[in-house]
């Protein structure tokens, strides 16, 4: 059983099986519960970006540097940051972020093995019971996916953000995945096999923006804003908490005379 600090850790998997497997009624409304708290508690956060990535690198490795920069570069800009809660790349996107008392620095933790600890530069915190319901919240409020160097967990999440934008089941949203040593093998596969066999389309290779230039990243963030307003606007979203929370950071933007 894994240990840490000299003390047994109990995980919840057996309880988890047991939700998932008796088809158990009440699960139901944990799961729900999962859900409306999310929205209620993210619903009105205003401009995000989520940004993943692996939780097991410490704060000398590059990527972790890389995060960190990158997320004080959009709280600067008054961008919320919202990462998986975990230490590693996580971490550091919340540190990044932290310093900023104007955006929140947010944690959507999940309790695993590796990391069941909320790192300690979260301002709002929330914990999942479920893998399915925080990868939901995940997405749901950002205006940018930016996917760091990871594991299994985020190319999964990786993946599903592509699936999620390639079907139109969000709009505007743009996904940017650092690291371009570490993912060009990935692309090229990508390339190479699925879309030469006609698995996907050109246009859906080009949903992905591999870069490792933190400033262009920054810039096109800040261009999407008006696509994602104006794409709410259009399906007659503008009286959501969600929409105003944007059109209110837009409007205070523009009345400063622009981004910095």
């Amino acid at each position: 059983m894994p240990r840490r600090h000299g003390r047994t850790k109990n995980y919840q998997s057996n309880r988890y099986v047991k939700d998932i497997k008796s088809a158990d009624v009440w699960s139901v409304f944990k799961i729900i519960a999962d859900f409306v708290q999310g929205f209620d508690e993210l619903g009105d956060l205003g401009p995000s970006v989520t940004i993943f990535g692996s939780a097991r690198v410490d704060e000398t490795h590059p990527y972790y540097q890389m995060a960190m920069e990158l997320s004080g570069m959009l709280g600067a800009r008054g961008y919320n940051v919202i990462t998986g809660g975990g230490p590693g790349i996580m971490e550091a996107a919340n540190r990044g972020a932290y310093e900023y008392e104007n955006v929140e620095s947010i944690g959507l933790n999940i309790e695993l093995p590796e990391e069941q600890q909320p790192n300690p530069y979260i301002t709002k915190g929330r914990s999942f019971d479920y893998f399915f319901s925080r990868k939901v919240m995940l997405v749901k409020y950002s205006m940018a996916y930016v996917i760091f160097p990871g594991g299994f967990g985020t190319l999964d999440e990786m993946f599903e953000a592509l699936t999620l934008i390639q079907t139109r089941k969000v709009w505007g949203v743009r996904l940017f995945v650092i690291g371009t040593e570490f993912y060009a093998p990935l692309i090229q596969f990508i390339r190479d096999k699925v879309l030469a066999q006609g698995m996907i389309e050109e246009s859906d290779l080009k949903l992905i923006i591999l870069t490792d230039d933190l400033s262009s990243v920054v810039s096109e963030i800040e261009k999407s804003l008006v696509s994602q307003i104006s794409t709410m606007e259009q399906q007659g979203l503008d009286n959501t908490k969600y929409y105003k929370a944007l059109s209110s950071y837009y409007a205070d933007k523009h009345a400063e005379g622009g981004s910095e």
